[in-house]
């Protein structure tokens, strides 16, 4: 698919945890069928239900052919998708 349009910019909350979860994936659901970039800049806690919508998301993405990418992750937020130990779990940015 042709990614002609400027990707969608979606700032990530500090604290992706529990209560977070669901106001992400309503926000990245409203911008699919798009190029996206997510601003990791100002994430400190990135807990596992937010992960999981992130990878799904990315899968998401990926079948619709669309990028998504991750922009300036900030330290926590590479250090806490690192804890979770698989190499998939990686984001293009």
């Amino acid at each position: 698919m042709s990614e002609l349009a400027a990707p969608a910019v979606v700032s990530l909350s500090p604290v992706l945890d529990l209560q977070a979860a669901e106001p992400l994936r309503a926000e990245l659901m409203a911008l699919r069928g798009r190029p996206l970039t997510l601003d990791a800049s100002q994430v400190t806690r990135l807990g596992g239900l937010c992960l999981q919508v992130l990878m799904s998301a990315r899968k998401m993405w990926a079948e619709d052919g669309h990028s998504l990418t991750v922009d300036q992750p900030s330290s926590g937020f590479s250090e806490q998708l690192a804890a979770f130990g698989e190499p998939e779990l990686q984001f293009g940015a």
